[in-house]
């Protein structure tokens, strides 16, 4: 569920707020989107919606309680996540905690959705008792 907290948190804010997402994400002083070109607000909702449906079906997923389901929401989140990684990597901009924040705060995103890949033995094996 952090990854569908993490993600309606992105979403709402880039889909509702595109110009306020644009000029101040990812908050704290910080502008890691207004650094990377001219503001596009189809663009920006664009990219907030993707944020939803992935929270969306993350959420569904979780709710079915099932490690397919499970399995296919955190796909989506790796492949997102692995190629909005590897975009920032190759594009570094800004000061030090930019550039350090971005590699950081993806790379954990990343992870997470590579981790959320493999149910724990423990989750697996609870849900196979209560079968």
């Amino acid at each position: 569920m952090v990854v569908a907290v993490l993600g309606l948190s992105v979403g709402v804010w880039a889909a509702g707020l595109p110009k306020s997402f644009y000029s101040s994400f990812p908050g704290l002083g910080l502008h890691w989107i207004e650094m990377m070109g001219a503001y596009d607000e189809h663009l920006v909702r664009d990219v907030g919606f993707m944020y939803l449906a992935l929270s969306t079906i993350s959420i569904a997923a979780a709710l079915s309680r099932t490690a397919a389901a499970g399995r296919l929401a955190s796909l989506g989140w790796t492949v997102f996540g692995a190629f909005h990684f590897l975009f920032h990597v190759t594009h570094l901009m800004g000061g030090v905690v930019d550039v350090v924040g971005n590699i950081v705060s993806l790379g954990l995103s990343l992870a997470l959705g590579l981790a959320l890949l493999f149910p724990s033995r423990v989750c697996a094996t609870t849900r196979e008792a209560r079968a």
